[in-house]
């Protein structure tokens, strides 16, 4: 598939062609279920003409079918473009396809999706990850330039690595988030997933900026990345030890072989500890949960999709969210309920955040030392289908991710080997907060060394 970088170079016509090559491989791959409609010359909205970037189904485009995956939402269109759908516009790219996704975002398989699960395109046998797995797939596949998708706690960055392409996720506040259907607002964040880490920092450079639009907006200046890549810039990286250790034979391997070519190629490395992998999934799923549950509260019957039939109010209501909400999705607004009611809000939800505060200042103490923090993705390479069949199981697989959602980092997923049945296994990047350009420097280098270059 032609890069991000050579597609913004074509002119009309060639965009054109592109554009009919792009149907006919979608087409032609549909057993994958990358994309939620299977794409006809019928199905493009010619109003969009520009470079085709793949666009997650939570990310409102004005007039298209948006419904995060769930049967909820059915029939609703949206109203108005996201802010970074109009920044995608103006920059003569244009959004192209709904991909795939876990419901509301949330899951880690992208099996949740009332559309039906996603394919891994390296094994069909395997999970894509979630919950932007749609958006993965369609890259790693060869049916996308190249995809947004939003990252609660590693939804970006872990299908990103299972499915061998590159996964960044922005400082929080770096990227509006208007337009975004929220999950946990405290914790979303919109990014790229790409063929490589040049084009993640040319899709971030459009897409990021203060948007008056979005209160979580950060209202500071924004330099460009994509000009001031340094691929030859020596860093101080911190590898976590005890994270490298816990993670699978081949993760572990392939990341220790990754740090001693770190090594040879001139970065100085040192190795910490964090301790808090024991806080990081009682928090997120937690304040998560919690967010979830006040912003799901909305989809009642009333304002928007379906609406279940009913003999009262309080009925049609329950009738609604019985009907509408998946398993995994009135799961978690149950959870969310409970930890906000009253006689446990202090015991459970106060106690998180004091939990993600200590999870931060943590990271932040490691960044004051370093340039860049380095640790697996998860602990193994993708699993099969129905391998991680109780939730919590489910929920641990987010270890290594979730933590830098808390502290509101920006990080990148960098594909570094395969394992021996071809599977990929990836290194993840972590910076301190607006250091975009460290993060992408460190993973254009990685990318470098581990291709030879």
């Amino acid at each position: 598939m032609i890069s991000l970088k050579e597609a913004i170079k074509l002119n009309s016509n060639e965009l054109n062609t592109l554009r009919k090559e792009l149907i006919e491989k979608i087409k032609a791959t549909k057993e994958i279920g990358a994309y939620i409609e299977q794409l006809t010359n019928s199905d493009i909205d010619e109003s969009f003409a520009g470079v085709p970037i793949a666009i997650k189904d939570n990310i409102q485009v004005k007039n298209w079918s948006i419904t995060s995956c769930s049967k909820i939402l059915q029939g609703y269109k949206a109203p108005y473009n996201a802010t970074v759908i109009n920044k995608l516009i103006a920059s003569g790219l244009a959004p192209f396809g709904r991909t795939n996704m876990d419901e509301f975002a949330m899951g880690s398989t992208t099996e949740s999706s009332y559309y039906g699960k996603t394919l891994n395109p390296l094994d069909h046998t395997r999970v894509p990850g979630g919950s932007s797995g749609g958006s993965a797939a369609a890259v790693a596949a060869g049916i996308a330039i190249a995809a947004l998708g939003s990252d609660t706690g590693g939804s970006i960055r872990q299908p990103a690595a299972f499915c061998g392409c590159v996964g960044f996720k922005p400082t929080y506040g770096r990227v509006s988030r208007y337009g975004l259907a929220a999950y946990s607002s405290s914790l979303d964040q919109i990014g790229p997933i790409t063929q490589n880490v040049e084009d993640a920092a040319i899709l971030y450079d459009i897409i990021a900026g203060y948007d008056k639009l979005d209160s979580t907006s950060a209202n500071l200046d924004f330099n460009p990345v994509t000009p001031n890549l340094n691929p030859n810039r020596k860093l101080k990286i911190a590898v976590i030890k005890n994270y490298i250790d816990e993670a699978g034979k081949p993760v572990r391997d392939a990341l220790n072989l990754t740090i001693e070519k770190l090594k040879n190629a001139g970065h100085d490395i040192c190795y910490k500890d964090l301790a808090n992998s024991k806080y990081n999934i009682a928090a997120y799923y937690i304040i998560a949960t919690a967010e979830a549950s006040a912003n799901l509260s909305r989809y009642d019957g009333v304002r928007y999709g379906n609406r279940a039939l009913a003999d009262t109010l309080g009925q049609m209501y329950a009738n609604t969210r019985g009907e509408g909400f998946g398993a995994e999705v009135q799961r978690r607004m149950l959870l969310g309920t409970f930890v906000l009611s009253s006689g446990y809000y202090d015991a459970y939800y106060i106690k998180a955040q004091k939990a993600r505060a200590f999870i931060k200042r943590e990271y932040d103490e490691i960044l004051s030392e370093v340039d860049i923090i380095l640790m697996p993705v998860a602990p193994s390479v993708a699993y099969k289908f129905g391998e991680l069949k109780d939730p919590l199981s489910a929920y641990l697989s987010d270890i290594y991710t979730i933590g830098v959602n808390l502290a509101g980092l920006p990080a990148i997923t960098v594909p570094v080997a395969s394992d021996e049945n071809g599977l990929n296994i990836s290194a993840q990047l972590i910076g301190a907060a607006w250091q975009e350009q460290v993060v992408l420097d460190a993973a254009l280098n990685l990318e470098n060394i581990v291709k030879g270059k």
